[in-house]
């Protein structure tokens, strides 16, 4: 923060040749990932590997089954998360017939354009390692609607989801017959959230943006905490066309004397969020500057990182996630929830070391770099858009060291798709193009179009069914022979991840 208070003993003062100061002396325009100082050649040979991940499958219960599927298609009548009428009205109307619950607790809110779910989640297990009662709200789900509504680190029972839609149910018709449009399947879920928490009852919120940030239906709470993820051009159409248009949607999350937790982003982005920072009284700590990635080294099923918090140092902190985006992103994490805690403005001291190692160490995040089979190996990770496939592909790079990578993808048409596509170009051996089954996926054909353009003719393969895509990269993989070290990336949208996981036997 701008204004952290000085550590009261001096002998814990970092020497001020320290690898963080040379982050501070560095340009604050610079590449993100130069914020990591290489680790050399160590490598640290834990046991460890990522925990199993909390995705649910479908409830066991024919009768709950029957339930849950009843309220999943009474809310598929409703707009989907794409149409959207910029105005918080209709939410607004619904928190307050429901007594307004998302007053009942604190909350920490998150935007930007990509990482948001895997920062939510870190934040969630930080503060649940600290004892307190957590509920997240993120979006989209992997495979199963119950994932967008967690309590206490796991997904919400699909008993209590379907008791929570059945409660707010009668005053959402009542919303919905005084406004000129209808909730949406996205308020509707805001509002379940929202009224679950209150219910449970939960200690703190952690609150992912459906999209933007001003006119975004989460945008109901004031956040003790804002967190501001890296932006990037996407959602252009709606959100404008620059990062700097963009990042004024999202700094609408930026409310009175809230401390703002801020990744580094492209200056123009950075400017609009410090401006409006000043306007309400904001304080702002900035990765990089106030915090940030000290040191970073490949593990064993992901990352061994030293972090700079608010408070002071964090050394050695098992990551049981792949990617530098990933260490940062568990940077912003800390860094909020010290300043959710008070750290570097009522106290100067850091959060206990073995509590943070603790919670890092249990974090997992579906679909983001996640190994569902081996022999040959392969990997789902949910990036659809240029700069989450940049991440993407420099972490598969760096965690597996594939001899021949094939790519499975599967792509929304209201995506760049070809920034997306040109991304993966240097590791992708080959691309096997597909589509899901949302009434969003590109056409397989219309995909296979732009990937010959991107790849080369001899370069892509065109499997229109899902299964027959995965089949066809697993064969693929499988030519560099049993030892050789293939490997298959399914990737494009968190919906064809998704589908892929249940076709590959995982939940």
């Amino acid at each position: 923060m701008s204004e952290l208070p000085p550590d009261h003993n001096a002998d814990d003062q970092p020497d001020p040749l320290d690898p963080f100061d040379e982050i501070i002396a560095e340009e604050t325009d610079r590449d993100p990932d130069l914020a990591v100082i290489e680790a050399g050649s160590r490598t640290l040979r834990t046991q460890g590997g990522p925990p199993d991940a909390d995705i649910p499958t479908r409830p066991a219960d024919p009768e709950v089954d029957k339930a849950l599927r009843e309220v999943e298609t009474e809310l598929s009548t409703r707009w989907g998360e794409t149409k959207l009428e910029p105005s918080v009205s209709r939410i607004a109307a619904l928190m307050d017939v429901l007594g307004e619950p998302q007053r009942s607790y604190p909350s920490i809110h998150i935007t930007g354009t990509n990482g948001k779910t895997s920062t939510a989640r870190m934040i969630e297990a930080l503060l649940g390692a600290f004892e307190l009662r957590t509920g997240r709200y993120t979006s989209p789900h992997v495979q199963s609607i119950t994932e967008r509504i967690s309590l206490d680190g796991a997904p919400i029972a699909p008993e209590r989801f379907i008791e929570t839609y059945q409660d707010i149910k009668p005053y959402v018709e009542m919303v919905d017959a005084s406004q000129e449009y209808r909730l949406s399947f996205f308020e509707v879920l805001t509002g379940m959230a929202y009224a679950a928490f209150a219910d449970a009852p939960a200690d703190v919120a952690v609150v992912e943006v459906g999209m933007g940030g001003s006119w975004d239906a989460t945008n109901v709470i004031d956040g003790d905490v804002a967190v501001v993820t890296p932006i990037d051009l996407d959602h252009t159409d709606r959100l404008g066309s620059t990062h700097a248009e963009i990042a004024t949607e999202k700094a609408g999350i930026i409310k009175q004397g809230a401390t703002v937790i801020m990744a580094q982003q492209p200056v123009d982005a950075a400017q609009v969020l410090l401006k409006k920072a000043v306007e309400v009284d904001a304080t702002v700590a900035r990765e990089g500057l106030e915090f940030g990635v000290v040191e970073r080294q490949v593990a064993v099923g992901g990352q061994l990182v030293t972090l700079r918090g608010l408070g002071g140092e964090y050394p050695e902190v098992y990551l049981p996630l792949h990617g530098a985006h990933q260490a940062h992103n568990a940077a912003v994490a800390l860094a909020a929830v010290e300043a959710f805690f008070g750290v570097g403005a009522q106290r100067a001291d850091a959060l206990d070391m073995d509590t943070v190692r603790k919670a890092f160490a249990a974090v997992a995040s579906p679909g983001r770099l996640e190994v569902v089979r081996r022999s040959p190996t392969v990997v789902l990770d949910a990036a659809h858009n240029p700069a989450g496939g940049r991440a993407a592909a420099e972490a598969i790079g760096e965690a597996f060291q594939f001899s021949r990578l094939i790519g499975v993808v599967g792509a929304s048409g209201d995506k760049n798709v070809r920034g997306l596509l040109e991304a993966f170009e240097p590791v992708f051996a080959e691309v096997v193009v597909t589509q899901n089954s949302s009434h969003r996926a590109m056409d397989a054909d219309e995909l296979a179009g732009i990937a010959v353009e991107v790849f080369g003719e001899e370069r892509v393969q065109v499997e229109p069914r899902l299964p027959d895509a995965l089949e066809a990269a697993i064969t693929l993989a499988e030519e560099e022979g049993e030892f050789a070290g293939g490997g298959v990336l399914v990737t494009g949208s968190v919906i064809t991840v998704g589908e892929a996981r249940l076709l590959l036997g995982r939940g």
